[in-house]
């Protein structure tokens, strides 16, 4: 309950970074960088309207003032400054917006188990479904958890766990969280686990999930052909201990119960050993 009670309340904190009066990650704020595209209007000049990338030592041409230095100005900064050099030596009076459309100089990165890793130059106001959109979508090996980080400009970062069921499969809308500039977004991919199930079942021997699989005691026993006629209803689960030193466990199972709806089912990890003895009884 608590370890829920910790992913909502990240949640929260996360999402409220996302918020447009954030400091820092609203695109507002953006502070425009090398290879980044902007768009400017002029509204009594529609022929100067058009698209500038940013150069790699933070400048644009734009005729007819020439060469800008935009390097870490915000489109608000940029649109006072246009409008100033305009109403210098050609308007009486300018009305000048900027937008910008390709962040490239602090993209969005997606790596992990999606079609096409890496960064992407997006409009700015994308959500999680659109960024992974862009990267081709899900990859067919892709795990159960999508995590989103974000790093402000003071140093801190924050990041949070999102189920693929909830937002691929629920759509639940509070997951499909605003993606800004900088984000890195990383789909886990599905790995081998391993379990062997030894004893009076079928086929005994070792077994292998996938992660995104359900990895439970009634899973690894009907993967290996189910109990024998011998079969005891008591069963162990030899777990290897958590470090290199510690000891390992054996826990006591109850199958009849788990069948029955009494006991939660057991869920196994990697190198569980499931032992199923006979009974002579």
């Amino acid at each position: 309950m608590m370890r829920k009670l910790l992913y909502w309340v990240s949640c929260v904190f996360f999402l409220a970074a996302a918020l447009p009066d954030a400091t820092a990650q609203n695109v507002d704020n953006y502070r425009i960088g090398p290879k980044d595209l902007v768009e400017i209007r002029v509204f009594e000049a529609p022929n100067l309207n058009s698209e500038h990338r940013v150069s790699t030592d933070g400048d644009i041409n734009f005729p007819p003032v020439g060469d800008v230095s935009v390097l870490g100005l915000t489109a608000a900064q940029l649109e006072a400054r246009l409008k100033e050099r305009l109403e210098e030596r050609f308007f009486q009076r300018a009305s000048v917006s900027v937008q910008l459309r390709e962040y490239r100089s602090k993209p969005i990165s997606v790596i992990g188990a999606v079609t096409k890793p890496g960064d992407l130059g997006f409009s700015g106001r994308w959500t999680l479904l659109e960024a992974l959109t862009a990267a081709g979508g899900l990859a067919e090996n892709h795990g159960t958890v999508i995590y989103v980080r974000r790093q402000a400009e003071n140093g801190l970062s924050s990041q949070v766990e999102i189920a693929v069921d909830d937002l691929m499969v629920r759509a639940d809308p509070k997951v499909n969280i605003p993606i800004f500039a900088n984000d890195l977004i990383n789909v886990s991919a599905a790995v081998d686990v391993t379990v062997y199930c030894l004893g009076a079942v079928e086929r005994p021997g070792a077994l292998t999930f996938k992660s995104s699989e359900r990895v439970s005691l009634l899973a690894a026993i009907a993967r290996a052909g189910g109990l024998t006629d011998r079969a005891s209803p008591k069963i162990v689960v030899k777990r290897a201990g958590q470090t290199h030193d510690s000891t390992g466990q054996e826990i006591g199972v109850d199958y009849k119960r788990i069948v029955a709806g009494k006991e939660e089912d057991f869920r196994l990890r990697e190198g569980d050993v499931v032992v199923v003895k006979e009974s002579f009884f």
